[in-house]
């Protein structure tokens, strides 16, 4: 009987054991599983957090790469964009031989008397073109004079002088630039030469020739002015083409005059028409010429104008002229950015006086009958102007 209950107590422990053992072992691998699933999920976290700032770097890189194309292709753009053209028109007026003055032997209603009954009023010499030369950027004369006092006169026909005070009649006619190579400027020898130099230094006139080139700025376009007596055994051709080409390199629009030709002629000889022809296939943009004391024509050689004689203008030199037809001439240069396309001209009719039976010096605009008179015979003298004057510009286009 003992020995029967100690049997079934024996088998209900090992049952008891072995139940206590399932218990274990369910309780380790739950708690190992458990483990696994909180380093998994750890894990998953982790490549999750570096997931998502991989792809907030990533974005952040995009972003600055789009950023820059962006920024490239503004630029890009920017440089790809035309420019907007900037034009610009540039008017100067251009006259013939301005005498200021008188030679020493002249007699009668000279100059000089002539002001002195005007009570020395320097604004009369011009009073009547002014107001020309007061509306255009620039007006530019042939100064044949000197002013000095000097005494001692170089050996010739006619010696044209006035006393530095003259200087101011330039000033008050609107007058910003004198040519001064031509056959009167050293009537009172290097003495004259140099007193008039300095004189137009004081009054701040603007000079070129003998030597000097002015250059200028008008409305920040670059001009450049050459003055030379145009005689055969004066020029020195390799000189004035390095001049101009030099010029023209650093982007100056090159205007040149020449005293030249034949007194009273009314048309150019060959070889005025060789120089300016020659200045402009070096690069010339306008020729300008004086001395004849009558007005020549006006050519049209490669898009550009030569304007061979300009006639006198305020001149001293002679009290009563058989002619006294003479012009304003006025250019127009336009410009698109600092390029120069086109140019204009055209001429205003004048005489030297404002009455027709003596010179009293006071050039004067002319109307009617007597304005289509001189029109014409410019028109006339001028074969080769390739167009006819009239009142209007006419312009050129520039290559």
């Amino acid at each position: 009987m003992k020995k029967k209950t100690f049997k079934r107590k024996k088998g209900t422990f090992f049952v008891s054991l072995f139940v206590l053992v399932l218990i274990i072992i369910s309780l380790t691998i739950r708690f190992v599983s458990k483990e696994e699933s909180i380093n998994n999920l750890s894990l998953n976290s982790l490549y999750l957090n570096d997931k998502k700032i991989n792809k907030v770097n990533k974005a952040n890189i995009q972003n600055k790469i789009d950023d820059k194309i962006k920024t490239k292709n503004s630029s890009k753009d920017s440089k790809n964009t035309p420019k907007k053209s900037t034009y610009t028109d540039i008017l100067m007026s251009f006259v013939g031989d301005c005498t200021l003055g008188t030679d020493s032997k002249f007699s009668g209603e000279t100059m000089p008397v002539t002001l002195s009954n005007n009570n020395m009023d320097f604004s009369y010499l011009f009073k009547n073109v002014s107001s020309y030369f007061k509306k255009d950027d620039l007006t530019i004369a042939n100064l044949e004079t000197t002013f000095t006092d000097a005494t001692i006169k170089n050996p010739k026909t006619f010696n044209f002088k006035a006393p530095p005070s003259y200087v101011e009649s330039l000033t008050l006619g609107s007058i910003e630039a004198v040519n001064i190579s031509n056959n009167h400027i050293y009537d009172y020898k290097e003495k004259g030469y140099n007193d008039t130099k300095k004189t137009l230094e004081q009054e701040k006139i603007n000079y070129f020739g003998e030597g000097t080139i002015w250059k200028t700025t008008v409305k920040n376009k670059k001009f450049a002015f050459l003055g030379y007596r145009g005689w055969e055994d004066n020029i020195d051709f390799d000189k004035l083409k390095s001049e101009i080409t030099q010029l023209k390199s650093e982007e100056y629009t090159v205007i040149i005059s020449f005293h030249w030709g034949i007194e009273r002629q009314y048309h150019p000889i060959e070889f005025q028409k060789k120089l300016a022809h020659f200045c402009i296939d070096n690069g010339a943009d306008l020729i300008i010429g004086h001395h004849p004391h009558v007005l020549q024509g006006i050519e049209t050689y490669k898009g550009k104008y030569i304007c061979y004689s300009l006639a006198n203008f305020c001149f001293g030199g002679n009290n009563n002229p058989q002619d006294k037809d003479t012009m304003i001439v006025q250019t127009q240069f336009n410009f698109k950015n600092d390029k120069l396309i086109e140019t204009g001209l055209k001429v205003i009719p004048c005489s030297i006086s404002s009455v027709k039976y003596k010179n009293d010096y006071c050039p004067t605009p002319l109307k009617g009958d007597n304005y289509t008179r001189v029109l014409n015979k410019l028109n006339e003298i001028s074969p080769k102007s390739g167009f006819k004057l009239s009142e209007d510009f006419h312009f050129e286009k520039h290559e």
